[in-house]
């Protein structure tokens, strides 16, 4: 089993860089709208207003993609020329990791894993937005596939 999972391991490392080569724009519209629709309870209930006013910048570093995104009128807005507030870097791994809430994010942040420069400040209300969140309103299938696959991703470490 565990050859299958390193071999899934390794597609994946091939597969994910190639993200960079999709456009931009379609980058930010699918992300723009899968963020609204996987996170439209948080947003409804205000647990993102903190982006009001202030730009957070998400780069996946050792796949050399980024986005910036914002709280808008209507939802999370994503953009390319905008001045980031706050950027937050790490590797995809790590990101993974912190979604399926299998590292915590002050540790990640302690050991460098993840980096955030600028508005300190933001990006700890960030850091906290991101504790709040419930995986359970996130679709069954997805949150059981981040846990499978950061599961992964920890015995590889």
């Amino acid at each position: 089993m565990l050859n299958l999972r390193t071999g899934a391991l390794r597609a994946v490392d091939h597969v994910l860089p190639l993200a960079a080569r999709v456009p931009p724009g379609l980058q930010r519209a699918v992300l723009q709208r899968a963020a609204n629709r996987l996170f439209a309870d948080p947003l409804a209930q205000g647990a993102f207003d903190v982006l009001d006013g202030h730009w957070l910048r998400l780069e996946v570093s050792d796949l050399g993609l980024g986005w910036s995104l914002t709280r808008g009128h209507d939802g999370l807005r994503f953009a390319d020329a905008c001045v980031a507030s706050v950027t937050i870097r790490g590797c995809w791994r790590d990101f993974l990791l912190l979604a399926a809430r299998e590292e915590d994010p002050d540790t990640l942040f302690f050991r460098r894993r993840l980096v955030i420069e600028g508005d300190t400040e933001l990006g700890l209300a960030v850091k906290n937005l991101i504790d709040s969140l419930d995986p359970d309103s996130l679709p069954a299938w997805l949150w059981s596939a981040m846990r499978r696959a950061s599961r992964v991703v920890q015995e590889r470490a």
